[in-house]
């Protein structure tokens, strides 16, 4: 078997340089890119670590202990995430989520949570803070991240089923624990909880109904996640992607679903709902969602950046290049001057790989340069 080999972590994608405009801008609120798309969301990695080795994500034959994690010096520190976000959000950021690898292995993050739930829109409104987590920590965590000022999480859970559930995360965790974490989140008051299970063929696809019946009534919105090619290290396959059509189709030969409106413009999943005798949608039985990026690109309205761990901002889930933030922040540039850097990286950007998919070829080596998802967050 040949063996699998992953970048080095200075090669994991080609990064430019943040440079500052010889005019500075000062930042409207509605910066947009080529294709009009506007500036809302920031995704922000805290760690490249993770507990974790699921296969599509982080697999254990590539992030083995053998593997050489980012050293604690170059990460940002919360000071510069907080600093480097209160930026975004003067260009128009409205949401911010905290992601990694597995941001609640981040020593202390209920203090970033803290700072940036203390962060204003140009306008004085609150931010919508949100993390996704694998929920292996949630249960001991929730109470201080709410408390902290933490709006929402997300919790990725791929079965019910134990056995399915402890071979795709390889490291043997078993599903109660993540309950018992989903559970602790909505008893410490966090509110619009989800969970995202991401769906392969011929591994988890009989989770589908199982998960659905689970959450049904709970509060907890379920989102389906096509299988997707991510990074370079998961090796995926066109034939193990159950498309979304399929996954509601299922759903809707047992359960009564309804179509929902988009809650919000940008909205990866799309929403339905459980209906009720009448046909209408009943809240308290809760609602679902597909997310499509394989079969029905939603790269039109997409308005997420991305920020690693070590300060490079990427445009596209599945970029293969970055520009690098840290030297910027680390240089003494002003606030003026590094907000003046990230308008044109933003302005420049035409990214819709998902629109682009399948017009690529099916084999090129660039595909070996895009970043691994366990860099930049789902």
């Amino acid at each position: 078997m040949a063996e699998r080999v992953i970048p080095l972590v200075d090669e994991r994608a080609p990064t430019r340089p943040a440079a500052v405009p010889s005019l500075l801008q000062t930042p409207t609120g509605d910066l947009q890119d080529r294709l009009g798309r506007s500036l809302r969301d920031l995704r922000i990695s805290i760690t490249d670590r993770c507990n974790f080795r699921c296969s599509y994500c982080m697999p254990k034959e590539v992030f083995d202990k053998n593997y050489s994690y980012l050293p604690h010096g170059s990460l940002l520190s919360f000071e510069e995430i907080t600093r480097t976000a209160r930026l975004f959000v003067q260009h128009g950021v409205q949401k911010i989520r905290l992601t990694g690898g597995e941001p609640l292995l981040r020593k202390n993050v209920e203090t970033l949570v803290e700072q940036l739930s203390a962060l204003r829109t140009p306008g004085g409104q609150p931010l919508d803070l949100t993390l996704t987590t694998n929920g292996s920590l949630l249960a001991r965590k929730a109470r201080a991240l709410k408390d902290a000022g933490l709006n929402r999480v997300t919790v990725s859970l791929d079965g019910l089923d134990d056995a399915v559930f402890r071979s795709m995360n390889d490291v043997d965790f078993p599903v109660s624990d993540v309950l018992a974490g989903i559970e602790a989140a909505q008893a410490a008051g966090l509110t619009n909880i989800k969970v995202n299970m991401v769906v392969k063929r011929g591994t988890n696809e009989d989770q589908i109904l199982p998960m659905a019946r689970h959450f049904q009534g709970t509060g907890v919105t379920l989102r389906f996640i096509e299988y997707m090619d991510v990074g370079a290290t998961n090796g995926w396959r066109m034939d193990e992607v159950l498309p979304s059509d399929e996954v509601i189709a299922r759903l809707r030969a047992e359960l009564p679903l309804v179509p929902l409106q988009p809650s919000a413009t940008g909205e990866t999943a799309v929403r339905w709902g459980y209906a009720d005798a009448r046909g209408l949608h009943d809240p308290s039985l809760g609602e679902v969602g597909v997310i499509s990026s394989v079969t029905h690109a939603f790269c039109g309205d997409c308005n997420r950046a991305r920020l690693s761990t070590e300060g490079r901002l990427y445009l596209c889930l599945f970029a293969s290049e970055g520009w690098d933030l840290r030297s910027l922040l680390r240089s003494g540039a002003s606030d003026a001057e590094v907000a003046s850097a990230l308008a044109p990286i933003w302005q420049q950007r035409s990214d819709r790989y998902s629109e682009l998919r399948a017009s690529l070829p099916a084999s090129t080596g660039t595909q070996r340069r895009r970043i691994e998802m366990s860099y930049i967050g789902g």
